[in-house]
């Protein structure tokens, strides 16, 4: 296992030690189970895959898939790969969408505006996220967000306790007894 430490991949791209290994010390595959999901070249199963990957499980693999792989010239092209990991293709959307469509860049991007994120700086954004995940990389749980106390909306009725049950039996006995003691003085 320590000769694919450190070993440069397609592209330039060196890939990191394989960590998972099995009770025999043998390599173990991971299987990318899609499911559904459509498998065209750049879909984001294929990002979680990477991913994976680069957190040192072995996946086998083919990087046809990746976005960069030109089918025609069969080639791959690292940079293209490596703009879309730092979300360069969405900071070139970013300014393509703002100098056309004004309404449609606010709309789609409301919130980086509200935080103050230009496309200048969605690589830096990124590069930040990457080195929060190798400085930390366990889960962290998130609160709960506080629901409004409104009361909800209910299209049918609440059910009744039991001991509101047994009242509204109770009432109704009241009730008619006292129809039949009307009746009968009558």
């Amino acid at each position: 296992m320590s000769d694919k430490c450190g070993e440069v991949g397609e592209g330039g791209v060196s890939c990191p030690p394989r960590v998972a290994s099995g009770p025999d010390g043998h390599e173990l595959a991971c299987y990318l189970d899609v499911g559904l999901a459509r498998t065209t070249t750049g879909a984001r199963v294929f990002g979680a895959m990477k991913g994976a990957v680069d957190g040192g499980l072995n996946v086998p693999h083919s990087i046809k898939r990746f976005p960069g792989y030109d089918a025609e010239a069969k080639k791959f092209n690292a940079e293209v790969h490596r703009a879309h990991i730092f979300g360069l293709h969405v900071a070139e959307y970013m300014r393509n969408l703002e100098q056309d469509d004004e309404d449609s860049f606010k709309r789609q991007f409301g919130k980086y505006i509200k935080l103050g994120v230009n496309a200048d700086a969605i690589e830096t954004l990124y590069k930040k996220a990457h080195e929060a995940i190798r400085a930390d990389p366990s889960h962290k749980k998130k609160e709960a967000k506080k629901k409004d106390t409104a009361k909800p909306k209910r299209w049918n009725k609440r059910k009744l306790t039991l001991a509101e049950r047994k009242n509204r039996i109770k009432q109704k006995k009241e009730s008619f007894l006292k129809r039949l003691q009307a009746q009968a003085e009558a």
